[in-house]
């Protein structure tokens, strides 16, 4: 990800074929000292980002033409260090799936409170800010299967010839938080509450969403988990 202008400012693009929501939100994210761009749909949205990559991308999922899923997937490919919200309808738990299975870091639903995808966006800032370690893990790389976590560099590398893997901020967080409780189950209230801080409600299935693509990315053998071991009736393990 490049780096923030000299300002400081958060780069926010927000991608929603609502003319009023995109004037809404673009008014009271400058407000609060993003700065922000706007698009109408997924081809200016990548028009845009050709030009100045954001920090920050909220999408939502039900545009015309090329839809916000299409748009995440491809973002995730090429930027996947980018920040990523989705935007839902309060009925579309598929479309929530879906987001969560290419890779987003997070969703809203529609209608939300400002304030609240505020504090959301700012959490993910945090999340993506490179930076050392806790001091016990610093300039340490836990192993997970066939990667090591690079905890300074907020990178997911592979044991054998040392290519980044990409992963969203959510998916890291995830490897951060299981790396400080090697051999110890995790409920999944303390997993959301580590990522979102927020419980975890028991139809969320982004945690699982999540463990599900970390699986494919670093066990040998992800139809049989090895690394992060589900633990019935409880959550999940990494095994060290």
């Amino acid at each position: 990800m490049e780096a923030l202008e000299p300002s400081g400012r958060p780069r926010l693009l927000v991608v929603d074929d609502e003319a009023n929501l995109r004037d809404v939100l673009a008014r009271y994210f400058g407000f609060n000292n993003f700065d922000v761009r706007t698009a109408s749909d997924a081809g200016e949205a990548r028009t845009l980002i050709a030009e100045a990559v954001p920090d920050l991308v909220l999408v939502d999922v039900n545009m015309p033409g090329e839809s916000g899923l299409s748009l995440a997937r491809w973002l995730r490919e090429t930027h996947p260090r980018i920040g990523l919200v989705m935007l839902t309808g309060a009925a579309d738990s598929v479309d929530r799936i879906v987001g969560l299975e290419v890779g987003a870091d997070d969703y809203v639903t529609k209608p939300f409170e400002t304030r609240e995808l505020l504090a959301r966006l700012r959490n993910l800032l945090r999340r993506l800010a490179p930076g050392p370690g806790t001091p016990a893990a610093a300039g340490k790389r836990p192993r997970f299967g066939l990667c090591e976590l690079d905890l300074d560099g907020r990178r997911l590398l592979r044991c054998d010839d040392g290519s980044e893997v990409a992963v969203s901020a959510a998916e890291f967080d995830l490897l951060v938080l299981f790396s400080r409780h090697p051999n110890r189950p995790l409920n999944r209230d303390q997993i959301m509450n580590y990522g979102h801080n927020r419980s975890w409600d028991a139809l969320d299935r982004s945690i699982d969403l999540r463990v599900m693509r970390l699986r494919r990315k670093i066990e040998p053998n992800p139809d049989k988990p090895a690394v992060l071991k589900t633990v019935r009736s409880v959550g999940y393990m990494y095994v060290s």
